[in-house]
């Protein structure tokens, strides 16, 4: 079909006009993708700032309050020491130290954590099924419910308290955490800012807590390849 002349020249002017108003739009969705970009670096280099800042400040109880029961999570000596101690001192019924390595055997445990033998037959029980501090928090909670437990001291290292509050306060709904941070060297005043390996730990765990945070919303589950949707079939994982 033909085309007239005037057609030809409509089109002729409307193509720099469109092309121009394009290229506007393509200008204005790239400055605001930047600032979005800009603005969630923002806000993950100010929650790091947060983050670490929190968990300097963190203090070990001089004198906690009794609970019914006491949870430490494994990871280091000074975390089963600080338990122990707090079982010796009377802070709780029981002790339950979760995530035993599944080679590890009760008098091993025994004598790497001391206090006294008696105690830790009677009072002492082992979970060796926990992996990572989700394991730590199910574990835990089937633990608490069965012996009816109503508050429960809380033992782990500070940088890992946050991320670990988070994962049992999701299932020990009916149970009071309080809090026993560890700490094994001095992060006030900014410290971990001068402390290499203690940056690179922060900033691990602050990245941790994110994701814990984020499965709050979405239900993700960390696997050996990643993460994956929690109660996703084989064959979409």
């Amino acid at each position: 079909m033909a085309m007239s002349g005037q057609d030809s020249i409509d089109t002729a002017s409307a193509s720099p006009t469109a092309a121009r108003f394009a290229g506007i739009s393509r200008r204005a969705f790239l400055h605001a993708a930047l600032g979005l970009l800009v603005l969630a670096a923002a806000c993950f280099v100010g929650g790091f700032g947060w983050f670490a800042s929190h968990v300097a400040h963190l203090e070990t109880p001089a004198d906690p309050e009794r609970a019914d029961a006491i949870i430490v999570l494994t990871g280091g000596q000074s975390r089963l020491d600080a338990a122990m101690e707090l079982l010796e001192s009377g802070k709780g019924q029981r002790l339950l130290v979760s995530g035993v390595h599944p080679s590890a055997s009760r008098f091993q445990l025994q004598r790497a954590m001391g206090g006294d033998k008696k105690l830790f037959s009677c009072c002492v029980d082992l979970d060796r099924t926990a992996l990572d501090t989700i394991g730590n928090a199910e574990e835990s909670a089937k633990w608490v419910e069965s012996h009816d437990y109503g508050s429960v001291i809380l033992v782990t290292n500070n940088y890992h308290m946050p991320r670990s509050l988070l994962e049992m306060g999701r299932l020990l709904r009916n149970a009071r955490l309080e809090p026993y941070p560890v700490v094994n060297s001095d992060l006030g005043n900014g410290g971990w800012l001068t402390k290499p390996e203690a940056l690179r730990v922060l900033f691990t765990e602050y990245n941790k807590y994110l994701l814990a945070l984020a499965r709050g919303v979405v239900p993700l589950k960390p696997t050996p390849d990643g993460v994956t949707l929690a109660g996703a079939s084989p064959s979409l994982r």
